[in-house]
């Protein structure tokens, strides 16, 4: 893990380098290894650097060729290092060290663009190409690494947090209404704005090159919907399910320090730690070392997990680590949008804090999560279209079987008919069937009910806009539509960027072995079937754990419930909505319905719902309290 910073100016003018140093600076939390900077007339590029692997101990960035001609800052490790190692090797490279930077910079200058078809992993990069006078940034295929910027249309300004591109005297300080509208009606559509108008992040899976000719960005991976992994029988599909996920643990266990794990209880956590260990027991483990740590919540049964934490444990011999869930004062949140001038985050984010900074106390640099597990491994009633649709009578008639069993006819009836025969109908049908539906439950529960008429209308503008992809994608399985609306989901984006910047401000990378690119493949080349049965969720990761996780852990159907972190604020948040703020929000949000909302926060009764919006409304009070608007 580390920091990018740079200003380049196309123009020609001379970059003070204390501007590209303040940059680095505001970042220092992801440079403790050193920060360093390079320099050449409207050229100025910043590198923080926090070793997080043996080979980044060789890391001098920014890193150029030998003429200088290309010049790197990455944020970000490389999950194929092995891979691409030997394949520049095989092509006559000289490789100066072992490090990842050494290899993207070589990849580059032997692919150029199509470099990023070589490199798997997680990062931010981007390389100053002075022969062809551009800069070509990139981001990882499921968007780990961030990379915010800022273009003028003659300058570019990029860092990995916003805070260091605002630092900059020409970049506009304004709040932008159309997230603050996303973030108030609970609906995220955008994948590539920021809080301030003019400041943009590069998406996930998209390169960007600038030059004096202007912009050019693109998307450069999908995953492959025409590739079916096919088995003869369910223990097939298993075990190579347990042998990828062997191999994603491993990719993204490599580090020189000891490797921690979050371990909830739950199936997607434990799972990670179960073949972690495992991995370690053979010797096979790239980590020296491997500690599980959990969440106590002694006084909260619904979000108390403990009893499942240490049954994982004890199965696999290691220790997990019981850390109190972190509250923190709203003084704390107000601070943090001071600060890093960005939403501040949601208390269920923040509860995790005391693992992070526990994993870094140890001494680690690296986290493993479980995260993914619920996108990718789940699954949806879908499998009836899919089996439908390809004639699987068999696999047909054992589904219906199973939710006729466990669910009811009913549901099984309703399943069959709604996500099987109507998911058939030709595509007219089937869009206006959607377009009702949408309809009704816009008009059963709006999200955006409680705001002005300015901000309601910019949210269904946007919600509009969001419903015209710029390309039609045809999806051989029915099962495909709903995880590439995943794939893409801009809360899911928001929420992940949240969660490295928390880490990162504690010197600690999350890593993420459910949802690697192999991993999310495999979701989309498999039938839903294996995921869901009846009742049962993620059918097949379950059968594949076995063995490697206690019985009880394999069969838990319940999950915890962490809205306690938001009741936890609820008086000091009412409180601090005072009558003269209320009325300082009136252009935001309608008076009554503010006054509702925070009369029903940290009520149980209410679902949540009021706690997210009341929180969403007072981090963008933070945010404008910095502009003074």
């Amino acid at each position: 893990m580390s920091g990018i910073a740079g200003i380049i100016d196309f123009d020609g003018a001379f970059i003070d380098p204390g501007r590209v140093e303040a940059m680095t600076a505001a970042m220092a939390h992801r440079g403790i290894d050193g920060i360093r900077h390079w320099r050449h007339g409207s050229v100025a590029i910043g590198h923080c650097l926090l070793c997080t692997t043996e080979e980044s101990l060789e890391e001098r960035q920014p890193l150029a060729t030998e003429d200088e001609g290309l010049v790197l800052v990455m944020d970000g490790r490389l999950d194929n290092w092995e891979e691409l190692r030997t394949e520049l090797s095989g092509r006559g490279t000289v490789l100066r060290d072992r490090s990842d930077a050494e290899l993207v910079l070589r990849a580059y200058q032997t692919w150029g663009r199509a470099c990023l078809a070589h490199l798997d992993g997680d990062f931010a990069l981007a390389i100053w190409d002075a022969p062809r006078q551009l800069v070509f940034c990139a981001r990882d295929r499921m968007g780990r690494k961030p990379f915010n910027y800022y273009w003028d249309g003659k300058r570019l300004t990029f860092a990995s947090e916003l805070h260091a591109v605002l630092a900059m005297p020409w970049v506009p300080h304004q709040l932008n209404e159309g997230m603050l509208a996303e973030y108030l009606a609970l609906e995220w559509y955008s994948c590539d704005e920021t809080p301030w108008t003019g400041i943009r992040r590069l998406a996930p899976a998209h390169w960007m090159e600038i030059g004096r000719a202007g912009r050019q960005a693109g998307e450069y991976w999908q995953p492959e919907l025409h590739t079916p992994v096919v088995y003869r029988n369910d223990d097939d599909y298993a075990e190579h399910y347990r042998h990828l996920l062997a191999d994603a643990v491993r990719r993204t266990s490599r580090t020189h320090r000891p490797l921690a794990c979050e371990v909830s209880g739950g199936l997607d956590s434990s799972a990670v730690f179960a073949v972690a260990a495992d991995l370690a027991q053979r010797q096979a483990l790239p980590a020296p070392s491997l500690s599980g740590f959990t969440l106590r919540f002694d006084d909260d049964s619904e979000a108390n997990e403990l009893d499942y934490a240490r049954a994982v444990g004890r199965y696999v011999g290691l220790p997990v680590h019981e850390i109190e869930p972190t509250s923190q004062p709203l003084s704390w949140y107000r601070e943090w949008a001071r600060t890093y001038r960005e939403f501040p985050g949601y208390p269920n984010g923040v509860m995790a804090w005391g693992i992070r900074k526990a994993a870094s106390d140890q001494g680690g640099r690296a986290l493993l999560v479980g995260a993914g597990g619920d996108e990718w491994l789940t699954g949806s009633r879908a499998y009836y279209s899919e089996e439908l649709a390809s004639g699987e009578w068999r696999h047909l008639y054992r589904s219906l079987s199973i939710d006729l069993r466990e669910c009811g006819a009913t549901n099984a009836g309703q399943w069959l008919v709604r996500s099987g025969a109507v998911v058939l109908l030709p595509a007219p049908i089937l869009m206006m069937l959607r377009t009702r539906r949408q309809r009704k439950r816009e008009r059963a529960a709006p999200n955006d009910d409680w705001l002005t008429p300015r901000l309601s209308a910019i949210v269904r503008q946007r919600a509009t806009a969001s419903g015209r992809p710029s390309r039609t994608v045809q999806f051989p399985r029915a099962g495909q539509a709903a995880m590439y609306a995943t794939l893409h989901g801009a809360y899911d984006i928001l929420a992940q960027e949240s969660e490295e910047r928390l880490a990162a401000s504690l010197g600690v990378e999350l890593r993420l072995p459910l949802a690697t690119p192999a991993m999310v493949q495999f979701a989309f080349s498999t039938p839903e079937r294996l995921r869901l049965q009846g009742r049962t969720i993620k059918v097949l990761h379950r059968r594949a754990m076995q063995g490697l996780l206690p019985v009880r852990v394999l069969q838990r159907t319940s999950k915890a419930d962490f809205m306690v972190t938001f009741r936890d604020h609820a008086d000091e948040l009412r409180g601090m909505f005072t009558a003269d703020m209320r009325g300082s929000l009136e252009d935001w949000v309608k008076r009554p319905d503010l006054d509702a909302a925070c009369d029903r926060c940290g009520d149980p009764a209410s679902a949540g719902a009021p706690d997210w919006r009341v929180w969403s409304l007072f981090g963008w009070s933070l945010l404008r309290s910095e502009v003074g608007t």
